[in-house]
């Protein structure tokens, strides 16, 4: 049995499995990796460090592999946009902003655009600026993201944007996540936190524990984590992480943490070296709990297409 859904012919890729641009965690190994096993790999832009992003479209070798930026860092540095083009990348992902600009000259390369939204108005918007994928983000996601939940919010995207080719993200971690998000009239999934305790994950080994052993009820969308870490995320976006002391000891007095944030960063920061997850954030969602390995790349794409593969099969035998 092939899953061939509208992303599959749209990106000519076997699997419809992609892989969340994660920040720190989906470099070149791993996003190389996913697209070597069907699905499509993702590099994580990060927050305009040219160096890094360049070191990982490298390791990423000749496998193609799409890039993607936080939107509105990228309007800070647009040079890194024409970084990411320079390697012919099989897609662009823009998401936490309008495509404006952007969206033009990715266009014009002839790379299909990707944008990731948390409304349907944004979703609206995203297809009118040129948008040729829509992923559609619950809350349930790790990271950053917005309020509405991945069930009612994916089938919602999917009416509002006629032809486009939907994925689903947030709170999908195998192949269960898959079989719903394709009944739920999504043509694929979007994951992270899947991948993140993955082998070639550039996640530190004690956070990938940290997710090893954390769970779905014990994460919390907070911004205590950004003003840590001194990035001016935009309000309407939170982050998902597993809580920890530092959330604990800063979750309820943020204005706490801005008065102290001097010494909290250099804590902050250090420990985030260190891998220290009583202090730096173990960023994944609410799915957590099904990550209980630390397999390779591959493995959890075939797993994830396996299990979508038995759970439409069990589907089909329950119709009569």
């Amino acid at each position: 049995m092939t899953i061939a859904t509208a992303l599959t012919k749209k990106l000519k890729i076997e699997h419809p499995v992609l892989l969340a641009p994660m920040a720190g965690v989906a470099g070149g190994a791993l996003a190389a990796a996913v697209s070597n096993a069907g699905g499509l790999g993702i590099v994580g832009g990060g927050y305009g460090e040219r160096d890094s992003l360049e070191r990982e479209l490298i390791a990423a070798g000749n496998t193609p592999i799409g890039v993607g930026f936080i939107t509105w860092s990228l309007r800070k540095n647009p040079d890194l946009l024409n970084v990411a083009l320079g390697h012919a990348p099989k897609v662009m992902f823009l998401s936490f902003g309008e495509l404006g600009d952007f969206a033009p000259k990715i266009k014009k390369a002839g790379i299909p655009l990707i944008a990731q939204v948390q409304t349907l108005a944004q979703a609206r918007d995203a297809v009118g600026e040129g948008a040729d994928i829509i992923v559609a983000q619950g809350a349930e996601a790790g990271g950053h993201g917005s309020t509405r939940s991945t069930l009612p919010f994916v089938p919602a995207v999917v009416d509002a944007v006629g032809d486009i080719p939907v994925v689903a993200a947030g709170g999908i971690a195998d192949g269960r996540g898959l079989a719903a998000a394709l009944t739920l009239g999504a043509s694929g999934v979007l994951c992270g936190t899947a991948f993140f305790a993955s082998r070639e994950s550039l996640a530190h080994p004690n956070l990938k524990r940290g997710a090893i052993e954390g769970e779905g009820d014990k994460t919390q969308r907070s911004s205590v984590i950004d003003v840590a870490r001194g990035i001016p995320w935009p309000s309407q976006w939170t982050i998902r992480t597993l809580k920890n002391a530092f959330t604990d000891r800063w979750g309820n007095d943020i204005d706490g943490l801005k008065r102290n944030v001097a010494e909290e960063r250099s804590r902050y920061l250090a420990a985030r070296d260190a891998g220290d997850t009583a202090v730096s954030a173990v960023i994944v969602g609410e799915a957590v709990d099904l990550v209980r390995t630390d397999e390779a790349a591959a493995d959890i794409v075939a797993r994830i297409v396996s299990q979508a593969e038995a759970r439409l099969r069990s589907a089909q035998d329950l119709l009569t």
